[in-house]
């Protein structure tokens, strides 16, 4: 095997392999793989490997690499000097690499920012769940989880099984520094969220792409919406807030104000709109959108995006203009139902051309939805159809992944219709509930810390600053902090979904609706959040599976929810997967010390760690008479918070945070 020595290791190298790591979309592990496929997939072609090999995708400036016998490369992607023993060398063709001698990949000197080397035979990486493709954020996967370094070597996978060749002009992506990418309306779009005056102005803006973008997403400079709704209830009290769904890569979401286009190493799941999602064969524009480019939204009917899996089709579609005589005209509704026993209406959404969402009565909390989603789950996850790739729940609705050419949007109605008039009715719902008790340290400073970062980089003036517990007691009229206190750690939190912000982190929601404390999100959203911090947003709380952006309320920290530090797994992980939680699990608290939830989390990390964890079930129909039991005092608690709520949403509109709707926008 060929030894690969880094001897520079350029900006942001990772080991990369296609597709990437799919089918742990439910538990919050994004697919990462590279930015730019396509070119990703074209250089692995001209080398002679399968199109999906593992190699590097380089962002902005490319690696100086040497090799220890004669290799076969292939640079693609955004233009830059390639040379070889200090001779130039062309992009887009194979290129021998003598023994000893090093390929240096300099700076981007065009329009585009991402660059794919491909090696002969790919390159040996660690396979986790999996797949070679490297997710930093998650410290897993690639060469030991991280970017490139100096010194690092790694070594040749094995030989190239296919012929080399050049890849022709008329086969290359065009790279521009003005991008038009074609979109399929949905899943939530106008006149429910936008008003159509909004989605005039998506598609007639020139949006500018934003420094601060990663492989997470790419955020957006443009107009604010004026929104169709004034907020979004006990999802939030933003208009952008909704009950937590699934995302699909590519989708135009709107964390608040703020558009970002989500990227591969993207959350699978979360609480705000998104009206658009970029069709599959133009996601490898993404990872060319460099800072200063700007984007046009182009909506295509569903029919005629083009198929993305397969490698012809892709190289079709690599324009950066897209011509469209218009999209489709529903609103990125695709159909509407009810349930067998005909109680619940169902929404089936569009979410770009190889997902439907599906979601389950009014935009509201009701376990009785999350119960008639379990079924849908269950159901479809029995019946395994061909084509099927990844079931991501939400609070209340189902999101279908599927391979476009071997099951189509149309065929998958037809299938969730079918499969809908079989289920059960939800009341029969009982399953396994664990109640785990965690640890709390209360307003962490950690999460202090976090605060702080915003109001120093990203926004001072935010009502929800300087301390988030204050906000939550405004925004829910209770008398003081305290009060937050009590309510927090008397709660026991039912776990409606995982991955809502990466790796396990729980979106859950107090069984007792006297302990909901609703509140709004950040807008915009943080750029960082520690490992395991616990938020609330809407009427949901959140662990945050790893560092990242989020935009929950704090509360505090706990220990970790996700293993991937430790090879044996502590007490209460299990050895086939990482992730801590499951769904229906209750999540309970004791409170501890700032310090001693450090040697907490220490232990954890290091594999000696107890998570103490109780087996039992849930029943949604014993659920109900506890409802119906304390219905009056639940009512006057509510209509209490409530009130604290349009309060609070009142000074927000007379300090402009957020302007009104239009009265013909409601």
């Amino acid at each position: 095997m060929t030894v690969i020595e880094v001897v520079r290791p350029g900006m942001s190298t990772t080991v990369q392999d296609w597709p990437g790591r799919v089918g742990y979309w439910q538990v919050g592990v994004p697919p990462s793989g590279p930015m730019d496929d396509l070119s990703f997939r074209l250089a692995n072609t001209a080398v002679g490997n399968d199109e999906g090999a593992t190699g590097f995708e380089a962002t902005l400036g490319g690696p100086a690499l040497r090799f220890d016998t004669d290799t076969w490369v292939c640079v693609a992607g955004a233009p830059a000097p390639v040379t070889v023993g200090g001779q130039l060398r062309p992009m887009w063709q194979p290129v021998l690499v003598p023994a000893g001698e090093v390929l240096d990949i300099g700076m981007v000197a065009g329009p585009g920012l991402r660059i794919a080397v491909a090696i002969a035979g790919g390159v040996s990486a660690e396979i986790y769940l999996g797949s070679a493709s490297t997710f930093t954020m998650g410290k897993f996967g690639g060469h030991e989880g991280r970017s490139l370094q100096v010194g690092d070597k790694l070594r040749s996978a094995g030989a190239a099984t296919g012929p080399r060749r050049r890849i022709g002009a008329d086969e290359q992506p065009a790279i521009a520094s003005r991008w038009e990418l074609a979109v399929t309306v949905g899943p939530h779009s106008a006149p429910e969220f936008f008003t159509p005056n909004d989605i005039e102005t998506l598609y007639t803006t020139d949006y500018e792409v934003h420094f601060n973008s990663d492989r997470t997403g790419v955020r957006l400079i443009g107009p604010k919406p004026e929104w169709a709704r004034p907020d979004g209830g006990e999802a939030g009290l933003h208009p952008s807030n909704i009950h937590d769904n699934a995302y699909s890569v590519g989708a135009l979401d709107f964390t608040g104000d703020t558009p970002i286009l989500l990227g591969p190493d993207g959350p699978s799941l979360g609480g705000f709109v998104c009206p658009v999602t970029v069709t599959a064969a133009d996601r490898w524009k993404l990872g060319q959108l460099a800072p200063g480019a700007t984007v046009r939204f182009v909506p295509v009917r569903t029919e005629h995006a083009a198929p993305a899996t397969e490698l012809g089709a892709l190289r079709r579609a690599s324009a950066p203009a897209v011509f469209s005589a218009g999209g489709d005209e529903d609103g990125g509704i695709l159909g509407r139902g009810r349930t067998a026993d005909g109680e619940v209406e169902i929404t089936y959404r569009r979410s770009g051309d190889d997902n439907i969402l599906v979601e389950y009565g009014e935009m509201r909390l009701d376990l009785e939805l999350r119960a008639r989603v379990h079924a849908l789950h269950t159901a479809l996850d029995e019946q395994a159809p061909g084509g099927l790739i990844d079931l991501t729940p939400g609070v209340r609705s189902l999101q279908i992944k599927v391979d476009p050419a071997r099951l189509s949007q149309r065929k998958l109605a037809d299938l969730l219709a079918e499969t809908e008039a079989a289920l059960p009715p939800a009341e029969q719902l009982v399953v396994p509930s664990r109640t785990v008790r965690l640890p709390l340290s209360w307003d962490d400073p950690a999460t202090r810390e976090a605060i702080q970062r915003y109001m120093h980089g990203v926004r001072s003036d935010a009502p929800w600053c300087p301390w988030n517990i204050e906000f939550i007691r405004r925004m829910n009229g209770l008398d003081s902090v305290d009060d937050v206190h009590r309510v927090v750690y008397d709660a026991e939190y039912l776990v409606l979904g995982l991955g809502d912000v990466y790796l396990g982190a729980p979106v859950a929601t107090p069984l007792d609706p006297r302990h909901r404390l609703v509140t709004t999100k950040y807008n915009p959203a943080r750029t960082w959040t520690p490992e395991n911090a616990v938020g609330i947003g809407g009427a949901y709380l959140c662990i945050y599976g790893m560092e990242g952006p989020g935009g929950y309320q704090f509360v505090g920290r706990t220990t970790q929810v996700w293993n991937h530090r430790h090879p044996e797994p502590a007490g209460g992980f299990e050895p086939e997967h990482p992730w801590l939680l499951r769904f229906f699990d209750r999540i309970s608290w004791y409170p501890v010390s700032a310090e001693e939830l450090t040697d907490l989390r220490a232990d954890m990390a290091a594999g000696r760690g107890t998570v103490d964890i109780t087996d039992g079930e849930f029943s949604l129909a014993e659920h109900d008479r506890f409802l119906a039991a304390n219905a009056a005092d639940i009512d006057a608690k509510r209509t209490r918070m409530e009130q604290a709520r349009a309060e609070e949403r009142q000074r927000w509109a007379d300090a402009g945070e957020f302007a009104a709707p239009r009265k013909e926008s409601v």
